[in-house]
């Protein structure tokens, strides 16, 4: 099974581009977890017969939201975090809005495993948005990854919005307590590993060099000055069955690139 995972900055404007067609026709995805999908699901004008749809879209136009798209249909499917969760961490609205209403998760339960696409909320330039993170979304959604794994195996994927050690962005010195490198977003991750999750792509690479998203400044991709901060996790009694794990860096369309696994 071939799962890859990518933040689309737009899919529509993906599309316009013509590159989101030929990018599923190359790679051809079981299952395409998508992020900051940035529509609703009728103003998608992409017609792929092989696949069903299950789209979390944003209560706000033109922002955030996520999808999956799947050639197996799921015995279940879930958008959001579950009430109980959502409660217990108090995720309540901020000042820039409600990370419940948001589009930011969706979860499709397979016979054998669970798969979630998720798009965490940034922590914004002047780190705003760092308690949200720190104290209620980055414990909630761990709980709820533990809470399925608990019925069976855990496969979750997006951007994580982080990059977790030094070798996992260009110039860790100068971004240091910068957003999407601070102390408490990159304890989110080492949370999620200490749980047992594995980050699938460090089985198999490890180093620096190997990014997943780049500024629009400067000629950043071209030269190679990134972050990685897209992931796909997966439960512990998974790992042995993961035979591959890349960066798709050549895939052009957004400031970020697809990530993907076969297992």
């Amino acid at each position: 099974m071939r799962i890859i995972s990518w933040n689309v900055n737009g899919i529509r404007a993906v599309h316009k581009k013509g590159l989101f067609v030929p990018f599923i026709e190359k790679y051809k995805p079981d299952i395409l977890c998508l992020q900051e999908t940035k529509a609703q699901q009728h103003q998608h004008e992409v017609e792929l017969k092989e696949y069903t749809e299950y789209w979390n879209s944003a209560e706000r136009p033109g922002y955030s939201g996520t999808a999956i798209f799947t050639k197996e249909k799921p015995l279940a499917v879930v958008l959001g975090m579950p009430e109980k969760i959502i409660k217990k961490y108090g995720l309540v609205e901020d000042k820039y809005g409600n990370p419940n209403t948001e589009g930011r998760v969706v979860a499709l339960e397979y016979k054998k495993f669970y798969i979630v696409t998720v798009y965490t909320p940034n922590a914004k330039d002047d780190l705003s948005r760092i308690p949200l993170r720190h104290k209620q979304w980055d414990p909630a959604f761990l709980q709820y990854m533990k809470d399925l794994e608990k019925i069976k195996p855990v496969i979750f994927c997006g951007d994580l919005n982080v990059a977790h050690t030094p070798d996992d962005l260009a110039r860790p010195k100068e971004n240091e307590g910068n957003k999407g490198f601070t102390t408490e977003e990159r304890e989110g991750i080492q949370n999620i590993i200490d749980s047992g999750f594995v980050d699938t792509f460090r089985i198999f690479t490890k180093g620096n060099g190997h990014y997943t998203w780049w500024s629009h400044f400067a000629n950043a991709r071209a030269r190679n000055v990134g972050w990685r901060i897209d992931y796909i996790f997966v439960s512990k009694n998974l790992e042995k069955k993961v035979k591959k794990a890349e960066i798709l860096d050549k895939v052009l369309g957004s400031d970020h690139c697809p990530v993907m696994i076969e297992i």
